[in-house]
């Protein structure tokens, strides 16, 4: 890992960040500790289990947030894009990592310390309201998640996970194919099945020309029948 600081900056960088509702004082004083590390696809930024010494902040690249469940399997947990933070939950109770962070592509993460981002935390209380924002939305999220696996059928699951793979990445130039590489095993974890019945649905999806599998890539053909299949309701 390579040590990269003009990779991070912090300042309004993309919509929503966290770090833009901190003071600019704050900013200032984030960016004199940060460090940012160059991490290569299949490299792991934490581990499940280990004790948190600060957050890492996504500036480029995807990264996974996966636990072990039974029989060691892995099952994912949430997708992260740039601009969003992981380790906080962690590092905010004082506990372990409940979760492994590992890298979907090559990503520029940048880090700060413990102590330096509660001490802010403390002090800047636009920063405490988004962390707040953050973590209510985190959980009302799994929530959603929760009820979705007790009563979707896998079928409306994963047209949803595909809508929110384009949601969470967006799309390549052609405005269709998803701009994320999964496994067949890391989509069906994120719908909750078997990696043999994510298979077998992708198939049927791509029998109705809802959407084509060009590699490993997933193009979405008809967005409207995709959204319609997902059984969404507000």
């Amino acid at each position: 890992m390579l040590s990269d600081h003009t990779e991070c900056r912090f300042c309004n960088k993309y919509p929503g960040e966290v770090f833009s509702a901190a003071s600019p004082a704050h900013i200032a004083e984030i960016a004199n500790v940060k460090q940012c590390m160059i991490y290569k696809k299949g490299q792991v930024i934490f581990q499940e289990g280990a004790h948190p010494y600060g957050i890492y902040c996504i500036n480029t690249g995807k990264v996974k947030l996966s636990h072990s469940g039974d029989e060691g399997r892995e099952q994912i947990i949430r997708l992260v894009k740039p601009g969003d933070l992981i380790g906080y939950k962690a590092l905010i109770s004082n506990e372990p990592y409940t979760a492994t962070a590992t890298v979907l592509e090559d990503s520029a993460v940048c880090f700060i310390p413990r102590d330096v981002f509660l001490q802010i935390l403390q002090k800047d209380n636009a920063l405490s309201l988004k962390m707040m924002q953050i973590l209510t939305s985190e959980l009302r999220r799994a929530e959603l998640k929760i009820t979705h696996l007790a009563q979707k059928p896998v079928r409306e699951r994963l047209a949803e996970t595909l809508l929110t793979l384009k949601e969470t990445y967006g799309v390549e130039d052609d405005g269709q194919t998803i701009n994320v590489t999964l496994s067949r095993e890391e989509i069906a974890n994120l719908v909750g099945t078997a990696t043999e019945s994510a298979i077998r649905l992708l198939s049927e999806f791509r029998k109705e020309k809802v959407i084509d599998l060009p590699g490993k890539k997933i193009r979405i053909l008809q967005l409207q029948k995709l959204i319609n299949m997902a059984n969404l309701q507000d």
